[in-house]
């Protein structure tokens, strides 16, 4: 075993280092968002709690879980950012954190209901395949898409009735899903290749998975504002100009700044959730 990789095995615990290593900047803003929608759809104290605490634990399990398994490669190109390969934790502490997560979000999410809870699970476990082998694949995209379009239809089966949300939340969702990928890898696509790692973006090249990017996102803006029975009216629209801005000045913008379209792609996916909110809340 590489002497590098023991002594990353080897680190200390450190709870700043294993807090980094969840990537908090998605964790907190996909759990928000999604808290915030299943409060705008009128559900009760206890339900709210459960999918708060269900997509916090899901998604820190899929962010701890990542690092654990790109701590090799991560090391090997000098990913100084990486809370693992800086020192500041161990793999074994954060592989011992993922599993604990998805431990707790398993029975968090089935408390919120069978069917609901298993929709959930199936997202997080698209996103554990990808951290294990489908991120060098082509088919890349497809636990990202899995995963988001799992999170409305998670909150909606759990209502009253345990509604399927209609089919333009569940693909704009997707949609957002594929923006986040492809807005994720663009800063490390130099990297990955290094290390043997051609998912989609990869084999797109930065020119251009940049100049794609804008298109999910915007599409998926435009799903929620046009394709709901109703007039669109002008927040539909004001909606779409601003994903269209964002997406494409972050995708422009990254070029100098590597996490900005990343960034951008958050923000355009809480101007959607506001969409939402603002038509009358719920997701069914």
């Amino acid at each position: 075993m590489d002497a590098d990789v023991v002594a990353v095995r080897r680190r200390p615990l450190s709870a700043s280092g294993l807090l980094r290593a969840c990537h908090p900047v998605p964790t907190v803003a996909v759990s928000l968002l999604m808290t915030a929608l299943v409060v705008a759809c009128g559900q009760d104290a206890a339900g709210c709690l459960l999918v708060a605490a269900a997509v916090l634990t899901g998604q820190l399990s899929v962010g701890w879980s990542n690092d654990a398994v790109d701590a090799a490669r991560d090391s090997a190109v000098g990913r100084r950012t990486k809370p693992v390969v800086a020192g500041s934790v161990g793999v074994t502490a954060v592989r011992g954190a993922a599993f604990t997560a998805v431990a707790l979000c398993v029975p968090l999410s089935l408390a919120y209901g069978l069917l609901a809870g298993t929709v959930h699970l199936v997202g997080v476990a698209a996103a554990w395949a990808y951290n294990f082998g489908l991120k060098a694949t082509a088919l890349s995209w497809l636990p990202y898409a899995v995963g988001f379009a799992a999170l409305p239809s998670f909150v909606s089966l759990g209502l009253e009735g345990r509604p399927w949300p209609p089919w333009w939340i569940v693909v704009s969702a997707a949609l957002l899903g594929v923006g986040a990928h492809l807005a994720n890898v663009l800063p490390d696509i130099g990297d990955d290749l290094a290390t043997g790692v051609r998912g989609w973006p990869q084999r797109l090249g930065p020119a251009r998975a940049r100049l794609l990017l804008p298109v999910p996102l915007v599409t998926a803006t435009a799903l929620l504002a046009f394709a709901r029975p109703g007039p669109a009216g002008t927040a539909g629209a004001t909606a779409v100009s601003v994903a269209l801005v964002l997406a494409v000045g972050g995708a422009l913008l990254g070029r100098r700044r590597p996490r900005l379209p990343f960034l951008a792609a958050i923000v355009v996916a809480a101007v959607d959730v506001a969409m939402l909110l603002r038509q009358g809340a719920a997701v069914t």
